[in-house]
């Protein structure tokens, strides 16, 4: 048994558990063209779950970390997903050299689910079991993949919940106001909004000062979770 063996048995019990109909309507919900046996996520986790325990029955953490590591450099999206789901809430047992494995999946990414899936759920935990990670935000930012520029943000979600890194998403949103990728400014909106949520007397503030400069999708999403009236004071509907 190998990882590369193991991955692909996984493949192909994706393939023969998938659902022709639901694989067929995933597209609308992606303008990239996407590749989907149609699985619902729910079933995929718990699949997912299972596949890591007989795995873990038999080998160890970096078996583990090497067949996800096949699985993610797939083309289908429910391969992606299960390569998440497999190192999902373990990432407290894995170090720089795994969080550089992570890092090394980023130029796969092709949309924004397997975006979200890796950064959301892996790499931003990572980073707040480390925060010194976080430094490596601002060389995604410059990257000309809307994918690298995107994770910048969504990677600094999880630790804005706890009200960390605020001196680095002032940072990383000045430097993100001006793109024009719609996934990007998503993206940045997501990391806005749980701020102002988690830390709305400093996050408030922020947003009054960038409210003429921001893009609209951006602002708008920002205040989503803040009473009627801040928000729209902050939006200029008062």
């Amino acid at each position: 048994m190998t990882p590369a063996s193991v991955a692909d048995e996984i493949r192909r019990a994706l393939k023969a558990g998938g659902s022709p109909e639901r694989s067929s309507s995933v597209q609308r919900f992606f303008k990239e063209e996407v590749q989907s046996h149609g699985w619902r996520t729910a079933e995929l986790r718990r699949a997912a779950l299972g596949w890591r325990r007989e795995i873990l029955q038999h080998s160890d953490l970096k078996f583990l970390f090497q067949v996800a590591d096949r699985l993610f450099a797939g083309k289908v999206n429910e391969d992606k997903n299960v390569a998440v789901f497999l190192l999902e809430n373990i990432t407290a047992r894995f170090g720089d050299e795994e969080f550089r494995l992570l890092e090394s999946w980023l130029p796969r990414i092709s949309n924004w689910s397997d975006h979200d899936a890796l950064v959301h759920y892996l790499i931003a935990p990572m980073m707040v079991a480390k925060p010194a990670r976080a430094n490596r935000i601002f060389r995604w930012a410059k990257s000309q993949n809307r994918w690298f520029r995107r994770a910048a943000c969504v990677a600094l979600i999880q630790g804005t919940r706890r009200r960390m890194f605020f001196s680095e998403i002032i940072r990383l949103s000045g430097a993100l106001l001006s793109d024009e990728d719609d996934m990007v400014q998503k993206g940045l909106g997501w990391l806005l909004r749980e701020t102002a949520k988690a830390d709305a007397p400093r996050a408030v503030p922020y947003l009054m000062s960038i409210r003429k400069s921001a893009p609209r999708l951006v602002l708008r999403t920002a205040c989503e979770t803040l009473p009627g009236a801040t928000r729209r004071v902050i939006l200029g509907t008062a």
